[in-house]
């Protein structure tokens, strides 16, 4: 079963194919997705990866979190699922 994982504090930098190779020496990467603003097209700094296997998974956690990436110290867990909140013209 895939296992998503969270990658944050990213360098605004990093592309996708740069960081579905970072996860790739662990295991079978399915996806590598970098969230993008919608006005402007950049990276926000954060992204999602989609692993194979829970075990290689695992192991890229601990090996990557807080470990330093293209000048930054990254952020690497398990991701949580998305949680439905009011779009901001919705609240107001």
């Amino acid at each position: 079963m895939a296992t998503k994982l969270y990658v944050g504090n990213m360098s605004f930098k990093v592309i996708e194919d740069d960081l579905g190779n970072l996860f790739a020496q662990f295991g079978n990467v399915l996806s590598a997705k970098i969230i993008t603003d919608r006005e402007t097209n950049r990276s926000k700094g954060f992204g999602f990866i989609e692993m194979e296997e829970q075990s290689a998974a695992d192991e890229a956690i601990r090996e990557l979190n807080e470990s330093v990436w293209m000048d930054r110290k990254l952020v690497v867990n398990a991701a949580r699922e998305r949680t439905e909140r009011p779009r901001y013209n919705d609240r107001y």
